[in-house]
């Protein structure tokens, strides 16, 4: 009897995105019995660049279209068949949720209802070998004192639009889950860093400032504490949950690696001056303390051990590593850095793909 498990119809959304593109990678290398369809808006943090060395794959196909259309999401259904989703398109930069929260609730709330609106039309009850995988952040548990950590059944406290939006959008899963027996598992994840991201998070823009000599602002005294998560270690947790975690059951994703953002600062300053053959004590001169943004939470720390305890995943790499590897890579891709800074990466898929800009 055919393995129906080994012919799977992926649906990843946010694809071209940084997280979505290493885990549309791997699936792609790693399963080539499956049909990869990577559904991206190509808005401004899509680059299909990031996924050049495997575009030519069998097992792999893009599609552009927005999670907001929804009728355009149930014809792609409808049309292609797909058996899960690993849903990654989302709007994540929290200052952007400041200036406009309602592109937030739009994305991130709406567009998940659509995707789950034109699964559940096209599985038509019959959930055999089907699963939505709605991968979340650690911004919806709000924010930790000194101690502690977040778990799985952390209360959700968000304090800003966008982890509010997640927060929500989290909710209605579970609540597919509940009146529609929509089969469901959530990941929440700590910050992710690595090779791809789009230069307006933390540390891809320090590298760039720090190469062009530019400021390094930093909000308020800088003692805000994070947990990080490399970006490969992140795709590899993905695998794991999506083939052998439990339905409905929500998973946190952590590095093991809590930074105070100044001591991570520094500490990439002191790296960048090695790299760069400048003094050491350079880039770190660059560093201006700015005013503080509204509802900016004082430490995330998640707990991992249940992922670690039930599927075996950990962090492969420490963070002094993984923060090594990255900047290794950012200084040998410069061409990357100045296309996504310039905006000329956009020329790439356009040609490549033949459609026009998006927005």
């Amino acid at each position: 009897m055919e393995d129906k498990i080994t012919k799977k119809k992926v649906l990843i959304t946010g694809g071209a995105g940084f997280i979505g593109s290493h885990v549309v990678r791997l699936f792609v290398t790693k399963y080539p019995n499956y049909q990869i369809y990577n559904l991206d808006a190509l808005t401004y943090a899509g680059n299909l660049e990031n996924l050049k060395d495997i575009e030519n794959h069998n097992n792999y196909h893009f599609i552009k279209a927005d999670i907001n259309e929804e009728d355009e999401l149930h014809r792609l259904f409808s049309k292609y068949q797909f058996d899960s989703v690993i849903h990654l398109a989302a709007e994540s930069h929290v200052d952007r949720s400041i200036e406009d929260p309602k592109i937030f609730i739009k994305t991130n709330v709406s567009g998940t209802i659509n995707l789950m609106d034109a699964a559940l039309s096209t599985w038509k009850s019959d959930f055999n070998n089907k699963l939505f995988y709605h991968i979340s952040t650690d911004e919806v548990y709000g924010s930790l004192g000194e101690e502690g950590f977040f778990t799985e059944t952390t209360s959700y406290a968000p304090n800003s639009p966008y982890s509010a939006s997640k927060a929500a959008s989290d909710h209605f899963v579970r609540a597919y889950g509940e009146t529609y027996n929509l089969p469901y598992v959530i990941s929440n994840c700590s910050n992710n860093y690595g090779f791809n991201q789009f230069p307006e998070k933390l540390i891809p823009l320090f590298i760039n400032n720090i190469i062009e000599n530019k400021s390094l602002p930093v909000y308020g005294d800088g003692k805000y504490t994070r947990d990080w998560l490399y970006v490969l270690d992140h795709a590899r947790a993905i695998d794991k949950v999506f083939h052998e975690g439990r339905k409905t059951e929500t998973y946190n994703i952590g590095g093991f690696n809590e930074w105070q953002n100044i001591a991570l600062i520094q500490l990439l300053c002191k790296l960048m001056d090695k790299k760069l053959d400048r003094a050491e004590g350079t880039s770190e001169k660059l560093i201006s303390f700015v005013k503080d943004r509204p509802g900016h939470d004082k430490r995330y720390a998640i707990d991992a051990s249940k992922i670690k305890r039930e599927l075996g995943w950990e962090p492969s790499v420490n963070f002094e590593e993984g923060l090594e590897k990255t900047i290794t890579w950012y200084l040998e891709n410069a061409d990357w850095i100045k296309g996504v800074t310039s905006g000329d990466y956009r020329e790439y898929y356009k040609k490549q793909y033949n459609v026009d800009d998006a927005d």
